[in-house]
């Protein structure tokens, strides 16, 4: 109300105010068409200069790229100096459409390009004269003294252009200059009036912070409600992730007594069959002998399959020996299989049925990713146990990644996370480039909820 009266008792001050606006943006549309006009103009004559460079740039590319393949015949150089040639073409074109109206330059560029043709011309014929087996003649053109003359010829070239495009760079510069000076001088004499309306501006912002204090608020109870519907979908994906890795461990088990009681039972009745077949061919038929003999190293072979088989599936000797003679027996086979060397501190613990298989899946898996991508030496797996929980770590010497950095193909680590969370427990991960892996996993002796802990790094 205030404002009302006073603007009643000074009846110029909101035309005054308008006034200044008015002049405010006429000054300032002026100075930002005319500068946006200035600033495209530089743009484009970036533009030209780059590709100017790149024209001479990929010139050179062609020949380094015609030379490493002339001495190699490698491939890789071969496609250096084709992907030249289609940038010089691609640089050329652009250059001609941003000169279309500038003769003088067009005459530049026009003798320019016809020195590349020439230029390219002799790079290709090398690469000819090389393919037919013409090495002398090939030599020859490379080491050409016209070579330098041409670069020559097309560096000069090149750098009257550029200097062309510096003095339209100067007095773009100079339009810019004057533009921000009548700005600065337009909107410093604007400056007082616009004092004038300052108070109204003052009233609206207070309005307006008031606005986004109270939109910040409906906000905020959103996000927490969101959150817990968040926990709640976590919880949820949980427990599910739980259930399908239960699911598939025990369908692995089915499977593996499948295998053993029905698949087993069969190839060894073969193997018995072939044996009795054998002894009563003793002495005659010996090709009829020879292909017996092949059958029965066969039946073998597909027995002690079905038998690894078995193994992955369900190693037998985790119920049957317990955790750590299991982990020790697997770090052996991995030894024996990447030549690397295995160091391992086990020691019995009493577990689960459940954790002891989590332990083992982990423990599978990071060996696993150590034989395809660390590029070990050395392996260290531990297995201890304090209080009411179990630690289990596997480091190696290899070379590591950078944690920071999200991978591609993490889903290793992602299910062992799953794994261990389901467990109730927490997995550190600590890896740098060229620094090796540690992989190392706590776990509480019997299960409980999980707490979807995150890995730490």
């Amino acid at each position: 109300m205030n404002l009302i009266a006073h603007a009643k008792r000074r009846p110029f001050v909101f035309p005054l105010a308008c006034v200044a606006a008015a002049g405010m943006v006429f000054i300032s549309e002026g100075s930002y068409w005319q500068s946006v006009e200035t600033l495209d103009e530089l743009a484009s004559i970036q533009g030209a200069r780059t590709n100017i460079l790149r024209l001479q740039q990929n010139v050179l590319a062609a020949e380094a790229g015609q030379r490493g393949y002339l001495l190699t015949s490698r491939n890789e150089y071969f496609q250096t100096y084709v992907k030249a040639l289609e940038e010089i073409d691609a640089s050329t074109g652009l250059l001609r459409r941003y000169y279309a109206a500038d003769p003088s330059s067009i005459e530049r560029l026009g003798k320019m390009h016809e020195l590349i043709k020439t230029r390219l011309f002799e790079l290709a014929a090398a690469i000819r004269l090389h393919e037919e087996g013409k090495h002398a003649e090939s030599t020859d053109i490379v080491l050409s003294a016209l070579n330098k003359e041409q670069m020559d010829a097309i560096r000069m070239l090149g750098i009257e252009l550029l200097e062309h495009e510096a003095l339209k760079v100067s007095a773009a510069r100079q339009d810019i200059y004057l533009t921000l000076m009548l700005g600065r001088i337009g909107m410093a004499a604007l400056s007082a009036i616009s004092l004038l309306a300052l108070f109204l501006y003052l009233r609206q912002t207070l309005a307006l912070k008031l606005q986004q204090q109270e939109l910040k608020r409906s906000v905020q109870a959103d996000r927490d409600g969101l959150e817990v519907v968040v926990a709640q979908r976590t919880a949820q994906l949980t427990e599910l992730t739980k259930h399908l890795l239960t699911a598939r461990e025990d369908e692995r088990n089915r499977l593996a007594r499948n295998l053993h009681d029905e698949l087993g039972a069969l190839l060894t009745s073969a193997k018995l069959d072939a044996a009795r077949i054998k002894s009563r061919l003793a002495g005659a038929a010996p090709e009829a002998l020879e292909r017996l003999n092949h059958l029965v190293d066969t039946l073998n072979s597909s027995i002690a399959l079905g038998r690894r088989i078995i193994e992955d599936l369900r190693p037998s000797t985790l119920s049957n020996l317990g955790l750590a003679p299991t982990l020790e027996i697997l770090m052996r086979e991995f030894g024996e299989q990447s030549n690397v060397e295995v160091h391992c501190s086990l020691e019995p613990v009493k577990l689960e049925s459940t954790t002891e298989l989590v332990i083992y899946r982990l423990v599978q898996e990071a060996v696993t990713n150590i034989g395809k991508y660390a590029r070990a030496h050395h392996v260290w797996v531990n297995l201890t146990s304090h209080d009411a929980r179990v630690q289990v770590s596997v480091r190696d010497d290899g070379v590591g990644f950078d944690t920071t950095v999200p991978a591609s193909s993490a889903y290793g680590l992602v299910g062992m996370r799953f794994r261990v969370e389901t467990e109730g427990g927490t997995l550190t991960l600590v890896s740098a480039p060229g620094q090796g892996t540690l992989i190392q996993v706590q776990l509480p002796r019997s299960p409980r909820s999980p707490q979807s802990p995150p890995i730490t790094a």
